[in-house]
């Protein structure tokens, strides 16, 4: 047995020691950290640099949108002005004729009716639409009811009479309800 013994110290001396590293494990894990927090820190500053970027564009966006809305609504009629410059120069010529003694009253009813022809489909060309109302149905979404009277007759009940005021819709939106009397 005693043969074995020393067989195996033998043995035990024989194998090499396991190599141990130059730094220690603790020393070895702190420098990792140390190098992965340096990386966590540089993608942080990168994509502040990013948010940053983008909240200055989206911030000169909103400012130039807000802008632009702005210079739009006043100039949004512009080109209704502009239509409206012929019917204004009608008007200043027939004002003048006014200062003639010598017009002839007809003459100045067929000249008011011609401007007021132009003026009206220039509004047409616009999307102005007169909303008819005498005889119809009495409809909350196109009339404002004024009064109610007793109607003429039968068949007028629940409609409208009269017109006070004109309603006008600009491209299918109600801009003016009509203003009306109620046969009841």
């Amino acid at each position: 047995m005693e043969n074995q013994e020393t067989e195996n110290k033998d043995i035990n001396q024989e194998q090499p020691a396991a190599e141990t590293p130059e730094t220690p494990k603790a020393e070895q894990n702190t420098a990792n950290e140390s190098e992965d927090k340096a990386k966590l820190e540089q993608q942080l500053a990168e994509a502040k640099d990013k948010y940053m970027r983008l909240f200055a564009d989206f911030e000169n966006f909103r400012r130039r949108s807000a802008k632009d809305k702005l210079e739009f609504l006043k100039t949004a009629n512009e080109g209704l002005i502009v239509s409206l410059l012929p019917v204004l120069d009608d008007f200043e010529r027939a004002k003048r004729t006014f200062e003639n003694p010598n017009t002839d009253i007809e003459a100045i009813k067929q000249g008011f009716e011609l401007i007021f022809s132009k003026f009206t489909k220039v509004l047409e060309n616009k999307g102005l639409k007169s909303l008819t109302s005498d005889g119809e149905l009495f409809n909350a979404d196109l009339h404002e009811a004024i009064t109610k009277i007793p109607a003429p007759s039968e068949d007028l009940k629940g409609k409208v009479v009269d017109t006070i005021e004109k309603g006008y819709s600009l491209e299918d939106k109600v801009i003016r309800f009509a203003k009306v009397v109620i046969g009841n």
